[in-house]
C-alpha cells in the first residue's frame, strides 16, 4: 500500500489536498490531506465517492463512433488511429468549407488543471475556432464588482476566521464550500463569531446560521441600500476611510437615504426591525466579512447585486471585505498557457449562455466539447439538444464518462481522471497550492487532452512549435509571479506553496479608488447599483435552484444516483393549486414541462420554488430545458434564478416518464 499525494480537480472553491491509497494499481480509498490549512483533512461526499467514480461502469475507455442508424448499439468501438483521421479529415474539411469560425470549441470546468483544462485548448486557439465567452458561471459578478473596486477579488479566509461578523450572502457554503463553512463555525466556537445567512431559502447554510434573512429573490439591491440607509443614520459609516479611499460617495449615500424602512420592506419583504438588527450587528461587532455566493448573481438583477453587497463592507472602512472569487486576483498568463497570445488567428467568441440558439440554427458545423456536458448544464435545453443532434454537425467529446452530450456525439473518445494524470490547479478561494500527483495508469485505451490536441495538430500537419513544447515548461512560465515564493519546480518537488493575492489596497478603477458611483460602463450599467422592478405573486412563480451535497454539476449521479427530482412549494402555493405533499407536480413554461416530487414546505417564499441544480425530471427532460438563454446586460451571465415558471398536478403521470 502507498499513498499518493494529490488535488481534486472539480469546479469547487475549496480544491482540497487529498491523498489516494493505492494498493497494486488500484485506487482503494481516499482521505483529506492534512497539509493544507484550509481543507484541514476531510473530503466531501464527492472526493469520499472518487475511487467509485473511476472505476464505474459509466466510463469511457475506448474511442467509439456513431453506429448507423439501425444498428445493434448507438456506438461501435475503434482504434484511436482510426478516431483520430476521422476527426482531423473533418476538422481540414470543415474549415475549407464552411470557415475557421464554424469550428466551436466548447469546454468548461469539468476538470480545472492547467494543462488539461487550459494547455490543451493550443490546437483550438491555432486553428482560430470559434469560442465562448465563459459567462456561465460567475461572470456577471466579477464585472459587477469590478465597475466599483476594479478587480473583484477580496478578503483572504484567514481574514473571513478572525471576523466578528460573517455574512453569506446568496451562499450556501455548508455545501457548496464545506471547508469555508468549517473555519467559520471554528470561529463561531473559539471567539463567538456570529453567521449570518441572507437567502430566500431556508438552506442548510441558513438553518445552521445564527440569524436567517429571508429577502425575496433578486431584491438584495434594495436590501443593501437599507442597511446602508441605517449605517448613515447612526453614523456609522467610517467617513476618514471613505474620504481617503473612495469615489462617488455623496451620490451613493443620497440614494441609499432614499430606502426608507417602508420602502426596503415593500421590496424585499424584510421588516425594518430585521434590518436595523443587521445594522447594530456591523456596528457593534467588527470586522465583519461578506462571503458573497456566485447563486446571487445566477439571476436577471444578478449583477446589480453583487455590486451592491460589495460595496457594503466599505462603509465599514474595510479594504475589500468581501469575497467572492480571488481568482481575479492571481497573477497567472493565460494567454502564454492556451497560446492564445501566439496565434495569428483571432477566433471569434459568442455568449455562452445563448448558445443554445446559434447550435440550433446549425451556425456551427464541428463542435468540439471536452471538460463539460454542455447537454444538461446549458440554458435553453431544448435549443442546445437540437443543434448537437443536427445530422450536418459533427460532434466530438472527450470525456471520462458517457454523459448526455456523450450520447448526442458521433464520435466519443476516452479522457483520464485527475487520478490518473499529473497537474497543477490552484483554488479561487484559498491560497494554498500543490502538485496533483497521478494515482494509478490510465485505465483502458485514456488518453490525456495534451496528448489528444498535439495528435490532431500533426494529422492537420499544423508546424507551430508552440504546440508541441514541454507542457510543463509552458506552466513554469505561466506561473511565474503566481506564488509567494518559489514556482513549478518547488511543485514537483512536493512543496506546499502560497499563491500571492494582489494587495487589498489596490483598486484598479479608472480613478484608483473605491468607486461608489462607478466611472466605466459595461453592459449599459449605471454608475450605482439599481434595483429593478420584481414581478409580484400571481400565476407564475420564481424557480430557484442550486447544488446538492453529493454532486458537482452533473457529475456523480453514476455513484449517488440521480439529482433529487423534487421541487419545494410553499403551502400557500400548493394549497392553491391543490398540490399535496409528494404530489407529482408539472413546473412549466413556454420552453418545456418538466415532472417533479413536490415537497411542501415553508423553506421557501411564497411565490418561489426551488429545485436541485441540474436534475433531470421524471419525464426525461432536464430542469435546465425550463431556462431561457438569456443573459444578464452587465457581464453576460445566465439568468437561473429568475426563471418564471407555473405549476400544477402532473395528471396522468405514469413510470415510463410520460405524462
Amino acid at each position: 500500500m502507498k499513498t499518493i499525494k494529490t488535488v481534486c480537480h472539480r469546479d469547487c472553491p475549496d480544491n482540497c489536498f487529498m491523498d489516494v491509497s493505492v494498493d497494486r494499481g488500484k485506487i482503494i480509498a481516499t482521505r483529506g490531506s492534512t497539509l493544507n490549512p484550509v481543507t484541514r483533512g476531510f473530503l466531501c461526499p464527492r472526493g469520499i465517492g472518487d475511487p467509485q467514480r473511476v472505476y464505474s461502469n459509466k466510463r469511457v475507455l475506448h474511442p467509439h463512433l456513431k453506429s448507423e442508424p439501425g444498428g445493434p448499439e448507438p456506438f461501435r468501438r475503434v482504434p484511436w488511429d482510426v478516431a483520430l483521421s476521422l476527426v482531423a479529415d473533418r476538422i481540414k474539411a470543415t474549415i475549407d468549407t464552411h470557415g475557421r469560425e464554424s469550428l466551436l470549441l466548447y469546454d468548461y470546468a469539468g476538470n480545472t488543471g492547467f494543462l488539461a483544462w487550459h494547455f490543451a485548448k493550443r490546437l483550438w486557439s491555432t486553428l482560430g475556432a470559434t469560442t465562448t465567452d465563459y459567462a456561465l458561471c460567475s461572470r456577471s459578478g466579477h464585472t459587477g464588482i469590478g465597475l466599483h473596486y476594479g478587480l473583484s477579488y477580496g478578503l483572504q479566509l484567514p481574514d473571513m476566521a478572525a471576523s466578528t461578523v460573517i455574512l453569506f450572502w446568496g451562499n450556501n457554503a455548508k455545501v457548496s464550500a464545506s471547508h469555508i463553512w468549517a473555519m467559520a463555525r471554528q470561529a463561531r466556537k473559539d471567539r463567538g463569531t456570529i453567521l449570518v445567512s441572507v437567502d430566500p431559502r431556508r438552506s442548510p447554510t441558513a438553518k445552521a446560521a445564527d440569524i436567517w434573512i429571508q429577502p425575496r429573490p433578486g431584491s438584495d439591491v434594495a436590501l443593501s441600500y437599507g442597511i446602508a440607509r441605517y449605517l448613515l443614520e447612526k453614523e456609522a459609516v467610517d467617513l476618514g476611510f471613505i474620504g481617503k479611499w473612495s469615489t462617488g460617495f455623496p451620490a451613493y449615500a443620497e440614494t441609499a437615504m432614499g430606502w426608507t424602512p417602508e420602502r426596503v420592506e415593500q421590496a424585499t419583504g424584510v421588516p425594518g426591525q430585521v434590518v436595523a438588527q443587521i445594522g447594530e450587528l456591523l456596528m457593534a461587532h467588527r470586522p465583519a466579512a461578506f462571503m458573497i455566493g456566485l447563486g446571487l448573481q445566477k439571476s436577471m438583477q444578478g449583477a446589480e447585486s453583487a455590486r451592491a453587497v460589495a460595496l457594503l463592507p466599505a462603509l465599514l472602512g474595510l479594504h475589500r471585505g468581501f469575497q467572492y472569487s480571488n481568482s481575479k486576483g492571481h497573477e497567472i498568463d493565460w494567454t502564454t498557457l492556451n497560446g492564445s497570445r501566439f496565434s495569428r488567428h483571432r477566433g471569434k467568441v459568442v455568449s455562452q449562455v445563448g448558445i443554445g440558439k446559434r447550435l440550433a440554427a446549425g451556425e456551427f458545423k464541428f463542435v468540439y466539447v471536452f471538460g463539460s456536458n454542455p447537454a444538461m448544464t446549458l440554458p435553453d435545453q431544448a435549443a442546445v439538444r437540437r443543434g448537437l443532434d443536427r445530422e450536418d454537425v459533427y460532434v466530438v467529446v472527450h470525456d471520462t464518462h458517457w454523459s448526455e452530450t456523450a450520447a448526442r456525439a458521433d464520435v466519443v473518445l476516452p479522457a483520464l481522471t485527475f487520478l490518473e494524470k499529473r497537474d497543477v490547479c490552484i483554488s479561487d478561494h484559498h491560497a494554498y497550492s500543490r502538485l496533483s500527483e497521478q494515482a494509478i495508469a490510465p485505465l483502458g485505451d485514456s488518453w490525456h487532452e495534451i496528448r489528444v490536441m498535439q495528435q490532431f495538430a500533426k494529422r492537420l500537419r499544423l508546424t507551430d512549435g508552440w504546440l508541441y513544447v514541454d507542457p510543463w515548461a509552458a506552466l513554469e512560465k505561466t506561473l511565474a509571479h503566481t506564488y509567494r515564493e518559489g514556482g513549478v519546480k518547488h511543485l514537483l518537488a512536493g512543496e506546499v506553496l502560497e499563491v500571492k493575492l494582489r494587495p487589498n489596497d489596490a483598486y484598479q478603477t479608472p480613478s484608483g479608488k473605491i468607486e461608489f458611483a462607478a466611472t466605466a460602463s459595461q453592459g449599459g450599467s449605471t454608475p450605482l447599483p439599481i434595483q429593478h422592478p420584481l414581478p409580484r405573486a400571481g400565476s407564475w412563480l420564481v424557480l430557484l435552484n442550486s447544488s446538492v451535497a453529493n454532486y458537482t454539476h452533473s457529475q456523480f449521479t453514476d455513484v449517488f444516483g440521480p439529482i433529487p427530482q423534487v421541487v419545494w412549494v410553499h403551502p400557500e402555493d400548493a394549497a392553491h393549486r391543490s398540490i399535496e405533499d409528494n404530489d407529482v407536480v408539472a413546473v412549466f413554461n413556454e420552453l418545456a414541462t418538466v415532472t417533479l416530487c413536490a415537497k411542501v414546505t415553508d423553506r421557501v417564499l411564497p411565490g418561489t420554488l426551488w429545485a436541485p441544480r441540474p436534475l433531470t425530471g421524471l419525464n426525461g427532460v432536464p430542469l435546465n430545458a425550463l431556462v431561457p438563454g438569456i443573459s444578464q446586460g452587465i457581464g453576460g451571465g445566465p439568468i437561473f434564478n429568475s426563471v418564471k415558471v407555473k405549476i400544477k398536478p402532473s395528471a396522468g403521470f405514469s413510470e415510463n416518464g410520460e405524462s
